[in-house]
């Protein structure tokens, strides 16, 4: 059994998560397009040729109101009817055929006008379609493709996917770096009402996470609302680049290690995390204040990682300038400010400080 099957089994969604998605889905319902590209090409050339037919049917039923001044015995023939339509379709116009009745004059320029410019116009926009636009879109995208790099990717644009774009963009984080997938057009065109670039699709497909070039990013966000959903964004997004650092969101606490093992990073699970931020509440409120500063680029002061810089080898943890550092990451292991191991700082540990922001 593929392991994306064994999740889907062990991560039921529930019926409110149903229902939540179904309302998540914007309340409309769409469908694909009835025709492919090359069947919308023969409707528009059928179109076309029964305009023609229409032209040509009143030319040649309405041929006496005609004049050939090629012709000394003047008859319009079907050729010549053929012949007339085309040139006075296309506004090549040669002149050696005419009007001289006041139907056919009538004929011409309220049926035949119209016509034209509606051939014209059809012309034009299939052109358009099937060969600028195309090319155009074509070129744009692996443009835009080649210049992502050491880019976020999240996948999934509801309340908390907005929520982590914001402060992505609240931290510095540059828009044209971010990238959101969502299977909802109009939470794509939200996304890029925010100055981020938006991909339309289902994120747990390899074929979408490769647009968006998940195999040169820095971090990939799963907002998949449900925790089934998260697995498998997740278990793609790892598939797809072994290195890329991934955070996820779930719902139950069963599932934390579930997604653990499909490959991300950071699992965060907003129920249990509100339920102690609401604990320590209940004792007062300063310490949720701080952590509130800590976590978002709103604060006053803000929790950062970064490596050990060179001048800092030997040196305990207490020394470190710019900031309050609070813990030493080094290999799997977490040393507190209080422990032994924060005497002195080794090559290649990771540095947690509490840094004031900018007023």
């Amino acid at each position: 059994m593929k392991i994306e099957d064994r999740l889907r089994r062990v991560m039921r969604p529930t019926l409110p998560g149903l229902l939540a998605r179904t309302r998540d889905d914007g309340g409309r319902l769409r469908r694909p397009p009835r025709l492919s590209p090359l069947g919308s090409l023969a409707v528009r050339v059928c179109i076309v040729l029964a305009l023609l037919g229409i032209a040509l049917a009143g030319h040649w039923f309405d041929r006496d109101g005609y004049r050939d001044a090629t012709d000394p015995e003047n008859e319009i023939s079907f050729i010549d009817a053929v012949y007339f339509t085309a040139v006075t379709v296309t506004t090549t116009g040669f002149g050696d055929i005419v009007p001289i009745t006041d139907r056919a004059r009538l004929f011409d320029a309220l049926v035949v006008t119209p016509i034209r410019l509606f051939v014209w116009l059809l012309f034009l926009g299939t052109a358009y379609q099937f060969l600028v636009q195309h090319m155009w879109e074509k070129w744009r995208m692996k443009s835009i493709r080649a210049r992502l790099t050491q880019h976020y990717v999240v996948a999934g644009y509801g309340t908390t996917g907005t929520a982590a774009v914001d402060e992505l963009v609240a931290n510095g984080i540059d828009p044209q770096r971010i990238v959101v997938i969502d299977p909802s057009p109009a939470r794509v065109e939200a996304a890029l009402a925010v100055g981020v670039m938006g991909l339309e699709g289902d994120a747990t497909r390899n074929e979408t996470q490769s647009l968006a070039r998940i195999e040169a990013a820095e971090s990939f966000i799963a907002c998949g609302g449900r925790d089934d959903t998260s697995a498998l964004l997740v278990l793609t997004a790892r598939q797809l680049n072994p290195k890329v650092r991934i955070s996820a969101i779930i719902k139950s606490e069963d599932n934390e290690d579930l997604v653990r093992k499909a490959g991300a990073d950071t699992v965060i699970n907003p129920v249990t995390l509100g339920g102690h931020l609401l604990a320590r509440a209940a004792g007062g409120s300063h310490v949720v204040d701080y952590i509130n500063d800590l976590v978002t680029a709103a604060g006053r002061v803000q929790l950062v990682e970064r490596p050990a810089q060179a001048d800092e080898i030997g040196k305990p943890l207490a020394s470190c300038g710019g900031g309050l550092a609070v813990r030493i990451i080094r290999g799997d292991q977490a040393i507190g400010f209080w422990e032994p191991g924060a005497t002195s700082i080794a090559a290649g540990d990771i540095i947690l400080e509490i840094v004031p922001l900018a007023a």
